[in-house]
């Protein structure tokens, strides 16, 4: 059974046709979020501002009755057509794009403001920690309450009316508690009545029955009901982000732009929608160490290519702080692809050893802003590829240019309902 509700909404447009317009408002917002962070600094890429969307876009489609039918039109000869022409379309219709100088009209486009709350909310809308919460939950982040039906003493304010109204019906019903309207009908009787005998017997009667209707109430206090409520513990997965960035010398600041843009993002993700996740800094040159969020983003480093360093940091501190049998473990690593020849075999062993440990595993390659992003031929690339096509949790990317980073994470940590599952 399929209901369509058609009662109206304000401007006489139907719930349905709102609804579809409101979704396609909210879609035209996220796109223009996205074209906005496209320029911005890293400190401020979430900052929020001034958003616009063309106003062609907030157009809804119409129907309207046209000329039906075949007709045929004699026209007067002219000297500036003949047989076969083209007429342009008239000047001055409508439209939303800025024109040229000359006649016709135009609209400006739809400028708003939003909050930095309010551009997450939309940034983040569509995003989540893909398979999160297959291992044993653990710990309880809050206590939600609940209904869980009704009794008999509570807060006034959580009193329930309707069912302390059947209740007392019921019982009065029960006991043939006097109706009101039956006492008044007495009364008239005995103001109506002319016979000493019969005003007696219903003066008897009227005293009786309000007699009754004092001992049976309209409310009783045993029909009084109170909404209950119990708080129910709502489990938090336990889950961690290890993020593991290259700053060696063959990243150039460019590289290191891109990768603290996309790590950046990530960080703001986690702390926006997921309160209890731990996020592993990891840096590594030759050297690989666990930094804070200040050093990670901001701290100057630079060396030689040890990728092994990063993974194996990772494999000790999953060891060391978080069992895999109950945390749900994400790795995130950007590098530009190089690394020492010598330390592929390395690199490709401890991988294969995270790789099960972990629910997702990331890597993205940062190139110059020149370069193909579509392909990659760097060391890094060609050993997790292969690794990649032993079906392990794991999902490459390539970006090389500023407004690809953002396309890039969308797809990464889209929701799975919108996406059943990360592109390789």
């Amino acid at each position: 059974m399929h209901i369509v509700d058609r009662r109206l909404n304000p401007r006489g447009k139907s719930l349905e046709n709102r609804q579809r317009f409101l979704r396609r408002m909210k879609g035209a917002v996220q796109q223009a979020v996205k074209r906005s962070l496209q320029n911005r600094n890293i400190r401020d890429v979430l900052d929020g501002g001034e958003i616009s969307l063309p106003i062609d876009g907030m157009a809804e489609p119409n129907l309207r009755r046209g000329d039906g039918g075949i007709r045929d039109h004699i026209l007067p000869g002219n000297r500036a057509f003949v047989e076969g022409d083209i007429l342009p379309r008239p000047p001055g219709s409508r439209g939303g794009k800025p024109k040229d100088a000359g006649e016709g009209e135009g609209e400006d486009g739809f400028r708003f403001v939003l909050t930095r709350e309010e551009f997450l909310d939309v940034f983040l809308d569509d995003l989540e920690l893909p398979d999160l919460a297959k291992r044993r939950l653990a710990e309880t982040e809050e206590e939600t309450p609940f209904r869980a039906g009704y009794s008999v003493s509570g807060s006034p304010s959580n009193i329930a009316v309707g069912r302390t109204t059947r209740l007392a019906m019921m019982r009065r019903v029960a006991l043939h508690r006097p109706r009101r309207e039956e006492i008044e009908a007495l009364q008239r009787q005995i103001e109506e009545c002319e016979d000493d005998e019969s005003r007696l017997a219903l003066e008897a009667k009227l005293k009786s029955l309000t007699e009754k209707s004092r001992r049976i109430p309209y409310i009783d206090p045993l029909d009084v009901r109170y909404r209950r409520f119990e708080n129910e513990p709502k489990p938090v997965a336990k889950a961690v982000m290890f993020c593991l960035m290259d700053v060696s010398g063959s990243m150039s600041e460019h590289m290191k732009d891109l990768a603290k843009r996309f790590y950046l993002l990530l960080y703001l993700f986690l702390s926006k929608r997921y309160k209890k996740v731990e996020i592993v800094f990891i840096r590594h040159t030759d050297k690989a160490e666990e930094v804070d969020e200040e050093t990670f983003f901001y701290g100057p480093a630079t060396g030689g290519t040890l990728v092994s360093s990063a993974l194996a940091a990772m494999r000790a501190i999953i060891a060391a702080r978080f069992d895999p049998a109950e945390w749900n473990i994400y790795g995130a690593q950007a590098s530009d692809g190089d690394n020492a020849h010598s330390d592929g075999n390395l690199s490709g062993q401890l991988l294969r050893e995270i790789l099960p440990l972990c629910q997702y595993f990331a890597y993205i390659e940062v190139g110059e802003e020149g370069g193909d992003s579509s392909v990659s031929r760097s060391p890094l690339w060609m050993l997790y590829d292969g690794i990649r096509s032993e079906l392990q949790p794991l999902s490459m990317r390539k970006v090389c240019r500023r407004n690809e980073i953002f396309p890039v994470f969308h797809d990464l940590f889209q929701k799975r309902d919108a996406q059943s599952k990360v592109t390789p």
